[in-house]
């Protein structure tokens, strides 16, 4: 959405915080033991309480209040009372929500307790792309050049990018235009949410009909923040899930 009046940027940063806050929350209430459908409630009762509602649920009808991935799942998996959090996992949270007739959407990825399965350096990589494509958004900079950024530092730390998965516009709704703001060099989109893999280039679906995992294997980390372009600086509206501490 274009901002034109003081109130909606009000809405808009109100439902940031929210979501962000909501996510940095969940990330410190990850424990080793804790099943990832108590974590997603955990994260639906302070979206609860701030009056907001999960995008994925009241959108898509998605089974949780977040997405919730574990070690080789790239995105959109689904919180489950089965999947048990252990030492080391690979884990990644997306929250978004509506409040008030405004959207936010943010996520990261990182690991939980000690890091035994080496995965720090690709979750550092996408956290560090992440930060160089938001500082180089500004009105006037080419889309193109944003996406061959992200490629290229991937590419620079030893990492893939998923091609098929990509950041978005959202405010009023939770997908708007610009509807595919890839990873890569492209003529018409910009990138501003990272998909780093290991392996992969292209997430694939599994049967059940929600989750996304690498078509090579491997493991991806995704980092995002909702942004208001302007023609200085980019405003992160969802500072507050701290994903760069």
């Amino acid at each position: 959405m274009s901002i034109t009046k003081e109130s909606e940027l009000t809405g808009m940063k109100k439902i940031s915080e929210v979501v962000g806050t909501t996510l940095k929350l969940m990330r410190e209430y990850a424990k080793v033991g804790m099943s990832t459908k108590e974590l997603d409630e955990y994260g639906g009762e302070i979206l609860k309480r701030y009056g907001a509602k999960s995008a994925p649920y009241e959108t898509y009808g998605f089974p949780g209040y977040s997405c919730i991935s574990i070690n080789k799942e790239a995105a959109h998996g689904i919180p489950s009372n089965k999947k048990i959090l252990k030492e080391g996992d690979l884990i990644n949270i997306d929250v978004s929500a509506e409040l008030n007739g405004f959207w936010s959407d943010n996520g990261g990825s990182f690991v939980l307790g000690k890091d035994i399965h080496n995965h720090q350096p690709l979750v550092d990589a996408s956290k560090n792309i992440l930060r160089k494509a938001i500082n180089n958004i500004k009105g006037g900079v080419r889309i193109s050049e944003i996406g061959y950024l992200i490629e290229t530092e991937a590419k620079k730390s030893g990492f893939k990018v998923i091609r098929n998965l990509a950041g978005h516009g959202v405010g009023r709704n939770l997908h708007e235009e610009p509807e595919n703001i890839l990873n890569y060099s492209v003529k018409t989109k910009v990138a501003i949410e990272t998909f780093i893999s290991t392996h992969s280039t292209v997430a694939v679906e599994l049967n059940d009909g929600w989750t996304l995992v690498g078509n090579k294997g491997g493991y991806v980390t995704q980092h995002e923040h909702t942004i208001l372009v302007t023609d200085n600086y980019p405003v992160i509206l969802t500072a507050s899930n701290e994903i760069w501490n």
